[in-house]
């Protein structure tokens, strides 16, 4: 009962992270002169591979890191300082460098499938700040609802991207942005939240 009561945490986490919603003027663009099948199968394709990302990160993410030598306080703390980044940069109404640099051009018909791994599933989808998001929710949650949750949110994300451009006719400019500073503001106390909490463990870790 308690792991299902942190759904609700975990969801608001990688919503914010993700800010599906932010993304669709990305995903729009990307996909633009694209069929309807083939726009479908990129948003198919990107969330696929985000998802094995992020599971990959979930229950591995720990022995990787371990394998360099790079402590999980280390990862809280920078984590932590990426993800409050980026929720500042939305806060101020912009994309974050960190997050994704994205030229709008579409690219050549050759490529069309291959945006989808590349700048759609990584970094856009499963970039620096989602991996940390789901190590350090796994280091407090069941991994199993991490994993979960995110699979929830791809789910919701691909019928975003799906029906992107009647959703950005019917929010309109004003209020994509009035959201995205919203999920900016969540995502910079995520943040600090987390960078607090890995320099609480690092402290330990000294003493």
């Amino acid at each position: 009962m308690k792991d299902l009561a942190s759904i609700p945490v975990v969801l608001m986490a990688f919503f914010a992270i993700l800010n599906p919603i932010g993304n669709l003027p990305v995903f729009i663009s990307l996909t633009a002169s694209d069929e309807d099948k083939v726009s479908h199968a990129v948003a198919r394709k990107a969330l696929t591979i985000a998802t094995i990302i992020v599971i990959l990160f979930t229950f591995g993410g720990k022995e990787i890191f371990t394998l360099f030598g790079i402590d999980l306080a280390a990862l809280r703390s920078i984590g932590g300082i990426i993800i409050a980044i980026i929720g500042y940069d939305m806060l101020k109404g912009k994309s974050s460098s960190l997050q994704h640099n994205v030229d709008p051009k579409h690219p050549n018909l050759e490529q069309e499938m291959s945006v989808a791994i590349t700048p759609l599933a990584m970094p856009i989808l499963a970039g620096p700040g989602t991996i940390a998001t789901a190590m350090n929710l796994a280091n407090r949650y069941n991994p199993l609802i991490v994993v979960f949750s995110f699979i929830l949110l791809a789910l919701l994300t691909y019928f975003l991207f799906v029906y992107g451009e009647i959703i950005v006719k019917k929010l309109g400019e004003n209020m994509l942005a009035v959201i995205t500073r919203l999920m900016g503001l969540i995502l910079a106390v995520i943040g600090t939240d987390m960078l607090f909490a890995g320099l609480k463990a690092a402290f330990k870790i000294l003493n």
